[in-house]
């Protein structure tokens, strides 16, 4: 892709500050839709599929030591960070042309970004003794369509992003 090229390939650090900005603005809209879509799902079937609720439950069986409303917090930052990690893993595969942006490769990424999800939630769940009423294979579902939905949004976002910049260099650039 020639167009991430223009703006990865001058002689900055890969990770330049409108790419930091990028990533974060992919991220939390890409994090925020995904997120919209669990909290809908938990209303519709009356079940807890709210991963930062779910992230801040786990930190109580960790025994970490904060009070109720910074692990609420924590949980949130945690969500919204691996959002981050997961847009940078994004970028990665277009930036090196691995994946195009189109909407096979958001759905490739978002079932892969789904089954490790799944992985992970389990993994946590296991180690953590989870112990709260929950549909684990309700959530598991509800989670492997919030990816899809993360991957989806981060690609239309991250599009959007680079036609921006790239009309704005076109455009608004002194020559």
């Amino acid at each position: 892709m020639k167009h991430i090229d223009f703006y990865c390939s001058k002689k900055l650090p890969v990770m330049n500050l409108y790419l930091i900005f990028q990533i974060i603005i992919v991220a939390i809209a890409a994090t925020s839709t995904m997120t919209l879509f669990s909290y809908a799902a938990s209303a519709r079937y009356r079940e807890v599929y709210k991963e930062p609720l779910l992230l801040t439950y786990l930190m109580h069986n960790f025994k970490i030591n904060l009070s109720n409303a910074s692990k609420n917090i924590l949980g949130w930052m945690i969500h919204y960070g691996i959002g981050v990690f997961f847009v940078i893993v994004y970028h990665y595969f277009w930036a090196s042309n691995i994946f195009q942006l189109s909407i096979l490769h958001a759905l490739i990424l978002g079932i892969a970004s789904g089954i490790i999800g799944i992985i992970s939630w389990m993994i946590f769940f296991k180690i953590s003794h989870f112990q709260q009423r929950i549909d684990f294979r309700g959530f598991y579902i509800q989670l492997f369509i919030a990816h899809i939905i993360f991957a989806l949004t981060a690609t239309a976002v991250y599009a959007i992003s680079i036609t921006v910049t790239l009309l704005t260099n076109a455009y608004f650039t002194p020559k």
